[in-house]
């Protein structure tokens, strides 16, 4: 899955660095299709655009299909980043319905007035979902969480577990090479050096660059790699090149499952969210109402999240969701308590600056 995503789109320094091309799944130019289960209920094709890969297989077989079955609403999927969704929607002849994206770039398309404000009285699913607040915009609800955690090699310190980033940052009593994300890859962490030098999970915010950087420093020396794709802190972690890593969690799922000796450490886990939202000038706006509205199901949420590790939006799924399941997603009780939200609004006010001075410190 793309996790650039406010390294695009925005301008800037990072813009540059992390600009993304992605492949169309799906061509979104029929609008007309008929068959299927439910064709006597519609003939209607709508086009949904998400981020492809394994994320876009899982809202295929929990979402896609069985809203199709249910309404004969045929779904065609498009794979396009924010830059050419934009473009098409100024251009007035948006080639998609839905917005499967990030929650930090439907910040990004209400500042371009590039998206319908949401009426939430049509959707009937949210009225008592009891979604958090920072997940509902006026033009997006947030579909589901993932998270930025600690990962280690459970065999790496004489049966010692890390269990907070100060343990990270703790070379003495946790020896081995570490590694933390490129910005290339997504944000700084900035959250995780301040967290190590002692600031409280609800004071992190705003963010103090100057200590952020200082608490880094002390960590320099003993980061062998700033990793760049999402499969690299399992390859080093795999070698034993490093002994702990920051990762995007449920990257190390299908390693752990085959025996390596690895774990994730969910306190100070940095979450953040996708969402879902309609584009200015969709040729289909009663159709995308339906499908976003079908996306909340508590019983669709737990589907998508036995097949994909994003945590539900929607508390209620979790009842419907396996105790294994459960207790390996963000948004679970526990680990709600034990990490944060990324706060969008200050990253993208305060991307730029820190993106420069990331890379100045980087090559220092």
């Amino acid at each position: 899955m793309d996790r650039r995503v406010f390294l695009r789109g925005a301008g800037g320094v990072a813009a540059g660095i992390a600009a993304t091309s992605l492949t169309a799944c799906g061509t979104g130019t029929s609008r007309s299709v008929g068959g299927g289960a439910g064709a006597g209920k519609s003939s209607k094709t709508l086009v949904v655009r998400n981020s492809g890969g394994s994320y876009g297989d899982a809202n295929q077989q929990a979402i896609y299909e069985p809203f199709t079955k249910e309404t004969g609403i045929q779904v065609k999927v498009v794979n396009i980043a924010y830059a050419q969704m934009l473009a098409q929607v100024k251009q007035g002849r948006p080639q998609f319905d839905v917005i499967d994206d990030s929650m930090a770039d439907f910040v990004l398309f209400k500042q371009q007035g590039a998206t319908e404000e949401l009426d939430f009285d049509r959707l009937k699913n949210f009225k008592n979902a009891g979604i958090a607040k920072n997940l509902v915009a006026s033009n997006a609800v947030g579909k589901n969480y993932w998270a930025s955690v600690m990962a280690y090699r459970t065999d790496a310190f004489g049966g010692k577990k890390p269990s907070s980033w100060a343990d990270f940052w703790d070379t003495k009593a946790f020896p081995g090479d570490r590694a933390l994300q490129a910005l290339d890859a997504d944000l700084p962490e900035l959250e995780f050096a301040l967290l190590a030098d002692g600031v409280p999970l609800d004071q992190l915010y705003p963010l103090d660059v100057d200590r952020a950087f200082r608490s880094l420093d002390a960590v320099k020396g003993h980061v062998k790699k700033f990793w760049d794709t999402g499969a690299l802190p399992g390859v080093l972690l795999g070698r034993q090149e490093v002994v702990a890593s920051s990762v995007w969690h449920g990257r190390l799922d299908d390693l752990i499952k085959g025996g390596s000796p690895l774990a994730y450490q969910w306190n100070g886990a940095r979450r953040q969210s996708n969402a879902l939202g309609i584009p200015k000038g969709t040729a289909n706006l009663d159709a995308a109402y339906q499908l976003v509205d079908f996306a909340l199901r508590p019983e669709v949420q737990a589907h998508f999240a036995e097949l994909y590790p994003m945590g539900p939006s929607v508390p209620a799924a979790y009842k419907k969701l396996s105790a294994t399941t459960a207790a390996n997603l963000a948004s679970s009780p526990g680990h709600l308590d034990s990490g944060f939200d990324l706060d969008v609004d200050w990253w993208i006010k305060n991307q730029d600056a820190v993106s420069k001075r990331w890379q100045e410190w980087t090559h220092a």
